[in-house]
């Protein structure tokens, strides 16, 4: 019986099917009726286990809708961060961002890393080649700076993501497309030059976009998040129903 994953960020809600640390067919959402999103997924099939990660907790209503849904529940949010504690990763970070790191020392294990999630925020996260933490640092992300800008800057316009960017900008609105883009490629640039021997990996709504503009070599791992949490539910099922 395949496993549903659910991720709930501050802007969308991602889910998949998973067999084993192997994912399937992906779903997104924006929208305020999450549960009305998740019980569409499983009113047509039930899970064997629903894994949830959520940077809200999620209420009790919600977490009895939840177990209705499944045989066996995960959670992961404020209320229940135990899930990550055989994993050895730091409590402060996101549980969006420990699962990604959670992937990544999978894919790449005896490899040190770099990942970087280029989302909302830029994050960016080290891991040794034994696959222990180092640390790591957030920024705004890309749409995030283009409205701060336009929110802080009376005479500035709110700009969107361009398909291309000028270097340097010859208008109003192309210099500010070119300061955002080209400051996030020569934020990366330096990150990357900074452990130039690491594995580096982007994930998050903006990879893509960013990887076509590295000169560098780059994994794009869009859906880095769940298959963390893919892998957390599979090791899940083998300690706890197999």
């Amino acid at each position: 019986m395949a496993n549903l994953l659910v991720e709930i960020g501050n802007t969308a809600v991602k889910a998949a099917w998973s067999d084993g640390s192997v994912l399937g067919k992906t779903f997104r959402y924006q929208g305020e009726k999450v549960m009305d999103f998740i019980s569409s997924l499983t009113d047509k099939q039930m899970p064997l286990v629903m894994a949830v990660i959520s940077a809200r907790v999620i209420s009790e209503e919600e977490q009895k809708t939840l177990s209705e849904a499944s045989q066996y529940l995960i959670l992961l949010d404020p209320a229940h961060p135990d899930a990550l504690s055989p994993y050895g990763i730091p409590d402060y970070l996101s549980y969006d961002r420990a699962a990604s790191l959670v992937a990544a020392r999978y894919l790449f294990k005896g490899k040190s890393c770099t990942v970087f999630d280029l989302g909302t925020t830029l994050t960016v996260d080290y891991m040794d080649s034994q696959g222990w933490y180092l640390g790591g640092n957030i920024s705004l992300g890309c749409r995030t700076r283009f409205k701060a800008i336009n929110r802080y800057s009376k005479a500035l316009p709110l700009v969107d993501m361009p398909s291309e960017s000028k270097f340097p900008g010859d208008s109003l609105q192309s210099s500010i497309e070119s300061g955002v883009i080209s400051g996030i490629i020569f934020e990366i640039d330096g990150y990357i030059r900074s452990n130039p021997e690491n594995i580096v990996i982007f994930t998050g709504g903006d990879a893509i976009y960013f990887a076509k503009k590295m000169k560098n070599s780059i994994f794009v791992v869009c859906n880095l998040g769940l298959m963390g949490l893919a892998i957390i539910t599979d090791d899940y099922v083998k300690k706890n129903i197999q």
